[in-house]
């Protein structure tokens, strides 16, 4: 396994830049236009990628609305059947390669979450650079194969999969093709309350698969993102939305483009803050080294005086010998007249 991935020409994994994906799902409300300037604002934001979904209704459930397509599961879909919530979550297929193509021209990647074969064949045509697996799919071993016959990376949410379904995933991945594999922590629950998420699952995640792990996150704030980038992760996903008051089926749990935006800059801050393994000053740190202790002579002293605990103290400012010499200064004798104020030097002692 890879302890990184490769998206396009960007590397992804520990020690590089967050690779932040802004998820458009269902929040074009059914506007072309509307598509385009989430892409713009996801761009003005700092998103690394842009995240779509490819399916139809009837590619992903049929048209039947008896109690087994009705959702109540405490989500913000409850009471709504299947059949009519794709219809109108669907992002046109037609739309597709042209939003690929707008996001290329800002500089982002684009990639969709297939839910059938087809749709694989569809985003090869596209010539997509990955795939994400949604978490529903994570079990969908057919599904798992035909987008690792591809052979290009994937991203997996793992939602409330099992370590063993989670390692059936990575090795039907790994075993079909697929050589670059990443895991994204996530609740499937919409919007995530904080107490649910669990991130320290990350850690663990990334030590026991030895691939790189990221955040889907369906929280409301920016605070799982952040402390996720802290534990390890290399990706965050999210979904933005131009306004929440617009509504739609995943606008309640979606951030606007200024939350976005703000969420960047707070992953940019925390990977800044994390750095390296460190001891010692670094260059501010050095810049106030002379506040520290060390030795000064505080009264004035002849040459051939004793240096005694009532005319040395250790004192700040740092410009004299380190306090640990104290003990071995204290009863030698000053080779010079030394006035008061002045750092005791190892030439001063005798």
């Amino acid at each position: 396994m890879h302890s990184f991935i490769n998206i396009h020409r960007r590397r992804i994994g520990t020690g590089y830049p967050v690779y932040v994906i802004a998820e458009l799902s269902a929040n074009h409300g059914q506007s072309y236009e509307r598509a385009v300037e989430l892409i713009h604002q996801a761009r003005l934001a700092g998103a690394d990628a842009i995240k779509i979904q490819t399916y139809t209704p009837d590619t992903i459930t049929i048209d039947c609305d008896n109690e087994y397509f009705q959702i109540n599961g405490g989500t913000c879909w409850d009471g709504q059947v299947l059949y009519r919530l794709y219809e109108e979550a669907a992002t046109p297929w037609a739309w597709q390669p042209g939003l690929k193509a707008v996001a290329n021209d800002r500089g982002m990647d684009l990639f969709s979450s297939p839910f059938d074969n087809s749709a694989v064949d569809f985003l090869e045509e596209m010539n997509v650079p990955a795939y994400k697996i949604a978490s529903f799919e994570i079990v969908d071993i057919p599904l798992l194969k035909r987008v690792a016959a591809t052979r290009r990376p994937v991203i997996v949410s793992t939602g409330m999969a099992t370590q063993h379904e989670i390692r059936q995933a990575v090795d039907t991945l790994r075993n079909g093709g697929s050589d670059q594999i990443a895991l994204l922590k996530c609740t499937s629950a919409y919007p995530a309350a904080p107490d649910t998420m669990n991130l320290r699952t990350l850690q663990d995640m990334a030590s026991r698969f030895n691939i790189p792990v990221g955040l889907s996150d369906h929280s409301l704030t920016n605070e799982a993102a952040v402390v996720a980038v802290t534990l390890g992760a290399c990706i965050i996903e999210k979904h933005l939305t131009l306004s929440r008051a617009a509504g739609g089926p995943d606008s309640g749990f979606s951030l606007e483009p200024k939350e976005f935006a703000g969420m960047v800059q707070s992953i940019r801050i925390a990977e800044q803050t994390m750095g390296q393994i460190h001891y010692g000053p670094n260059r501010q740190d050095r810049l106030n080294r002379n506040l520290r202790r060390s030795l000064f002579v505080v009264q004035d002293i002849d040459e051939g005086e004793e240096f005694t605990e009532v005319n040395v103290r250790s004192i700040r400012p740092g410009h004299g010998l380190e306090p640990v010499h104290f003990p071995t200064v204290l009863g030698r004798k000053s080779t010079s007249k030394l006035v008061r104020g002045t750092p005791l030097q190892w030439k001063h002692v005798s």
